[in-house]
Formats: C-alpha cells, structure tokens, sequence
C-alpha cells in the first residue's frame, strides 16, 4: 500500500486509489502520515481536527474518527495484515508505515539527491531528479482546511521546498543551455512569485542568451518598481548584478562550462 499526501490525500492499494470524504477523518489520517513512526499526542491531534474550539465531547469523537481511520485502512480487499497500521500508545496514535510507502519520503530522498547533484554541478541528474520530485507535488493538502500547527507546518514547508526545487531546477536547466525553453516557465514563475529575485534574475540571463537584452532589461525594471511598491527595497545583489552584467555584455553570461558558477548570480 501507498499513502500519497503531496496533494489531496489518497490511498493507493494496488490498482484501487480511494480517498476519505469525511474531512475530520480526512485531517487525522493526514497528521498520522505527517508524522509517520512518530507517536502524534490526543492534545495535539483534537487541535488539529478541531482547531481552538473542540466540541464537549472531544475524546469521544477523536474516538471514532481513529476507528474509521483503521477501519479504510483495513478495508476488505486490502492487503492482509496481522495488525493495523494505526497503534495506540500511552499519550496518542502513532501511524506504522511498515513496509507501505508514503510519497512524502520519495519526495524528500529526491530532492536531497537534487542538491548533491546541483552542488557537484552534475546538472543533468539534478534535472532528473527534480523533476521526478516536483512531479510528486499535486496540489494543496486538504484544500487548504489545515487548522492545527503540524499541517499548517507541513504545507509551509512543502510550498517552500517547491520554489526551492524550482528554483534548483531552472539554474541547472540554464547551465545546460535550454535558456529558450525556459522563458515562457519564467515569466509565469516570476508573476506568480514576484518576491522571489532567483526567478527574475534568471529570466534576465534566459532573456539575454536568447539575444533579447532589452527585454532582460525591462524585466529588471519591473522587479524593481514591484519591490519598491511591496516593500520599500531595492533589489538584491545577485538581480543588480545581472543588470550590470548585461548593461557591459560580461562575458560570464555567454553559456559556461561545467566548472563555473555564472548560473549562480554574476559577482
């Protein structure tokens, strides 16, 4: 069995995927696969479902909502098990993964390889496996219902592990010289997160290989008006570099070899 939770949360059982329709149900057995061989606390876990606001009878209901969890779990038609995924421990639940895969390691073990693959400037695998790991990532947890401080914390941190994959992505992308393939990805990336200079400063160096300078230029002025207006500042160093660099056609722009790190910012 697989439990997949980088999106709406589905089981996967063979060829059968099912997803929960109780949305309480739904929110504990996301805090059990968030904290996967890890005892989850009946404090921790009542906030989570209930938010700051539990009902009189709070025990009761976490109560059932754990039974319906064991019961989809251990559904007929399932694999067969001497015990239930869900245990009981003295201060909570604890979700036993087994042998069962969740989609949540895959995704972790794949962007740690990304690293080490950018960092060695292996950027062909970085690009393999950054791309199988973003391919993971299908939508927000629980249509954005996330009350308690564990989802809130997990969806925080996937959103930012996203941009840093995309961010990782596109570098290496540039270092192997798909500068034109890559504008139309930026620009949106750009719209979408307007506070993130890596994904204006490498639409500008996108731009400029692809003989568009003036454009890189005015994309430079729009980051700048848009920080000006949000916040107040001036672009960071690595954006100002990468206007100077093209204003002086810096030969570091032309496409590098493996052994430089142009694609990180001209300094």
């Amino acid at each position: 069995m697989r439990y997949e939770i980088m999106g709406p949360l589905r089981v996967v059982d063979g060829e059968r995927k099912t997803t929960i329709k109780a949305q309480k149900v739904e929110i504990l057995l996301a805090v059990l696969l968030v904290r996967s061989n890890q005892v989850v606390s009946v404090d921790q876990l009542i906030r989570e479902i209930w938010g700051e606001e539990p009902p009189r009878r709070v025990i009761a209901g976490l109560h059932v909502y754990v039974s319906q969890v064991r019961k989809f779990l251990n559904r007929p038609g399932g694999i067969e098990r001497k015990e239930g995924p869900v245990l009981t421990k003295p201060s909570g639940y604890m979700l036993s993964l087994g042998s069962d895969g969740l989609d949540l390691r895959t995704f972790d073990k794949l962007v740690r390889d990304g690293r080490g693959y950018y960092r060695s400037q292996e950027y062909e695998e970085a690009t393999r496996s950054l791309e199988n790991a973003l391919s993971l990532c299908r939508g927000p947890l629980l249509d954005g219902a996330c009350r308690g401080p564990i989802l809130q914390g997990f969806q925080t941190w996937l959103n930012e592990t996203w941009l840093e994959c995309m961010e990782m992505l596109m570098d290496a992308r540039l270092a192997l010289g798909r500068h034109r393939e890559l504008i139309s990805d930026l620009y949106w990336l750009s719209t979408e997160h307007p506070l993130r200079e890596a994904f204006h400063r490498q639409l500008m160096l996108a731009l400029h290989r692809s003989d568009r300078q003036a454009d890189a230029l005015q994309v430079y002025q729009r980051a700048r008006r848009m920080l000006n207006d949000e916040l107040g500042l001036e672009p960071g160093r690595a954006l100002q570099d990468m206007q100077h660099a093209i204003l002086t056609a810096d030969s570091r722009l032309v496409l590098p070899h493996r052994d430089s790190t142009v694609t990180g910012g001209v300094s």
